[in-house]
């Protein structure tokens, strides 16, 4: 009989289904889930319901987000998976590591240096292990591109130019929750950029040295909709007239999991999830431009707008023998409002290679059935159910999560600063 791996997880919300079901169903004979653990408790209650109606799976214990220790006392896990609001991420690694746990942790990893540094020196002080979840790197298109490059297709890649859109629906999205909060979740570069800086790092085999950006919010917000000639305002949109026609409005109501997981649970932490994208409080851009040296000399333009009418994104790399381009079109989603194999969706995609001296020609890549193109059902097993050899190394261990966040945090800096930003002045990485 194999000994099953048992988990407890850290953080209830959107993202937490994603691996609780996976434990529930496809890695039940690998994987136990114990017990979740929250501030809401009706969040947790929602949780279990799911897991019992929707999975057949016995409901676990719940504990208050007060009683973490205790909940690994008592339950005696494996590893911590943590899916909280990314400003809370060191806290529970950290403490996971130090109660002697393996952790496996959504992205980002953290939010700035300091917390980075301290997960860092955690994991030295403790020799457990932590791994983040970059399950765009496990993408059949994202693999391959790392393949052609590995192989020398167009040369040494000398530059990398990267552009990302998000749409009015899930780009909005970030404008109406916690993330609107810089504290909360390191802005955009951070929480949502950390994907796109850590497949850099991954094709091109090198790590960002010095980081220069712009930034700045110049579509959501009151001040913004009000030079554009705004003149009704909300603060939430559920259940407000104003809000019936704005085509950027999230009602709660109108969806039954929303209304459960976030409506029905407000009266715990006050919460509320569907707040205007055109109101007063958003501190993070929704227009940004990087770039970056890597130790390798390669160069990065990088830019993310957050308010575009299709969502998807265009890289192009050239190289000392030709150029490689990969153009993706997404499914556009909202955070726990459909089907997760809808996140991050394929509709289009073409890879195509010109090479110097010859003919350009496409790159077929076989389709990948599930969320983030194909990547998240590969992750999940490489999670939690036998791995299978990967010549790739697309698992992503602290070192990699590091690496991903500290682009974003130095742009966030640059941005502040007006000047260019060390990658060696953040944070001091362990021999």
């Amino acid at each position: 009989m194999m000994t099953k791996k048992r988990y407890v997880l850290v953080g209830s919300g959107g993202r937490a289904e994603f691996f609780y079901g996976a434990l529930a169903t496809d890695f039940k004979e690998t994987s136990e889930l114990l017990a979740f653990c929250d501030i809401n408790q009706t969040r947790m209650d929602y949780a279990n319901r799911i897991l019992v109606d929707k999975y057949k799976y016995g409901a676990v214990r719940t504990y208050k987000s007060n009683e973490f220790d205790q909940m690994i006392e008592q339950e005696k896990p494996d590893a911590v998976i943590v899916t909280s609001m990314d400003r809370t991420h060191h806290t529970y690694i950290i403490r996971a590591l130090e109660l002697g746990c393996d952790v496996v942790t959504e992205k980002p990893m953290t939010v700035d240096e300091k917390k980075c540094q301290d997960i860092l020196d955690a994991v030295e002080r403790t020799g457990r292990n932590v791994r983040v979840t970059f399950n765009y790197r496990y993408a059949p298109h994202h693999t391959k591109a790392r393949e052609l490059i590995a192989d020398g297709t167009i040369g040494k890649v000398t530059s990398v130019h990267f552009e990302w859109l998000l749409n009015t629906r899930h780009g909005a999205d970030y404008f109406r929750r916690w993330h609107r909060n810089k504290q909360n979740s390191g802005g955009l570069l951070v929480h949502k950029s950390t994907h796109h800086f850590d497949l850099v790092n991954f094709w091109i085999g090198s790590q960002p040295e010095s980081v220069f950006a712009f930034g700045d919010l110049l579509f959501y917000g009151r001040e913004n909709a009000e030079q554009r000639g705004e003149t009704q305002f909300y603060e939430r949109a559920t259940g407000n007239p104003i809000a019936e026609n704005d085509p950027f409005a999230l009602h709660l109501d109108k969806n039954d999991h929303l209304k459960a997981m976030y409506l029905d649970a407000e009266h715990e932490d006050g919460y509320r999830r569907d707040q205007s994208v055109f109101g007063d409080g958003i501190n993070i851009e929704d227009t940004m431009g990087v770039l970056v040296r890597y130790k390798n000399n390669a160069i990065l333009t990088y830019s993310l707008n957050a308010y575009l009418p299709w969502e998807g994104y265009r890289i192009a790399f050239n190289g000392t023998k030709g150029r490689l381009e990969m153009n993706i079109v997404e499914q556009s989603y909202v955070n726990s409002g459909g089907k997760k194999a809808d996140e991050g969706a394929l509709k289009e995609k073409t890879i195509k290679v010109f090479p110097m001296f010859a003919a350009p020609y496409e790159v077929e890549v076989e389709v990948g059935v599930g969320g983030h193109g194909g990547g998240d059902p590969v992750l999940l097993n490489d999670l939690f159910g036998t791995p299978v050899e990967d010549p790739f190394n697309r698992a992503a261990n602290h070192i990699d999560g590091a690496r991903s966040i500290l682009t974003g945090i130095a742009a966030n800096r640059s941005i502040q600063t007006g000047l260019a930003v060390q990658i060696d002045d953040l944070v001091k990485f362990h021999k």
